[in-house]
């Protein structure tokens, strides 16, 4: 079993999916946003998580996308694989799928649509961890997905070695801490929530798994960066520029959003596939706003951070 997990660090984003104007999946679209970040530099891609519509598609695209991010990463960076089904059969059908294209792990959610009780989300988890020699992320994000990865959640996976980490998007840092405490190192920790980034990598997160690095690779990484030479004045710089920004990922509308930034910021299209629809009126004007404010002043940050 291969669990060697030690690239999985740093910035990674999650890769938006690209469309045609007639919502048909663009792969070659994808494709050129997946290797324009992998050339920025970040550590890895998420490919098909929340913001790459991964519940909007059908399971060939699903199949597709993964596909297309394993041959344009072509080694230089880890690709994990949203896993995101309405039953777990479904879960572990994908994840067999997934494991057999190539990918360097998964991310795990729980089944979609139904709130399980606590013992039903910990045999879903296991049931997809035993069927995949891939090492997994369980992604904890309850006011998406209504159900909180709990410490006890935990526990209830911590034997099967293939369960390496968790992707926190619950809007609470003291979860780094509470986690770590609970299990030491067990868990390897991601920040999953843009606006509370930096907290996360403060308490011991080794990760950001980033929705607004799509539009803002440079910035994101120079966060990242900041942090691990221990320059915490200048993270603050960054990370005060940025939160307008941040927020938008902890919005209801956050793919319609950080799909409208990457357009303006000329790394991808608008387009997303309903039952979401592109942002208009005051929210889109808002978030126009919010963006050409930080791209007219994004040099300022990079100045004195030789």
């Amino acid at each position: 079993m291969n669990n060697d997990i030690s690239h999985w660090r740093g910035v990674i984003p999650a890769a938006t999916t690209q469309f045609g104007a007639d919502m048909s999946l663009d792969i070659d679209a994808t494709q050129r946003v997946q290797d324009a970040l992998i050339r920025d530099g970040v550590h890895g891609l998420i490919a098909i998580g929340t913001v790459g519509e991964n519940n909007s598609l059908e399971p060939d695209e699903k199949l597709a996308v993964l596909a297309a991010a394993v041959e344009t990463a072509a080694g230089r960076v880890p690709v994990i694989a949203g896993v995101s089904e309405l039953t777990t059969p479904r879960a572990i059908t994908f994840a067999r799928a997934a494991e057999d294209i190539g990918v360097s792990g998964l991310m795990v959610l729980p089944a979609m649509v139904y709130v399980p009780s606590e013992a039903e989300l910990i045999a879903h988890f296991r049931a997809v961890a035993v069927n995949t020699y891939l090492p997994i992320m369980l992604y904890n994000n309850p006011p998406a997905y209504r159900v909180n990865v709990t410490a006890r959640t935990l526990a209830g996976v911590a034997d099967l070695t293939n369960i390496v980490a968790v992707k926190e998007s619950a809007p609470d840092p003291r979860r780094f801490t509470d986690i770590r405490n609970a299990f030491g190192d067990r868990f390897v920790l991601f920040a999953g929530l843009d606006d509370i980034a930096l907290e996360g990598l403060l308490l011991g997160a080794r990760g950001w798994v980033s929705g607004l690095t799509n539009a803002f690779p440079q910035e994101s990484l120079a966060l990242w960066k900041a942090v691990q030479r221990g320059d915490l004045a200048h993270a603050l710089t960054i990370y005060r520029w940025f939160m307008p920004l941040l927020h938008l990922d902890a919005a209801h509308d956050l793919v319609q959003a950080i799909k409208l930034a990457e357009a303006i910021m000329g790394r991808g299209s608008e387009c997303v596939r309903m039952p979401r629809m592109p942002l208009t009126g005051a929210r889109y004007n808002e978030v126009r706003r919010l963006v050409e404010a930080a791209a007219a002043t994004r040099d300022s940050l990079f100045r004195h951070a030789a």
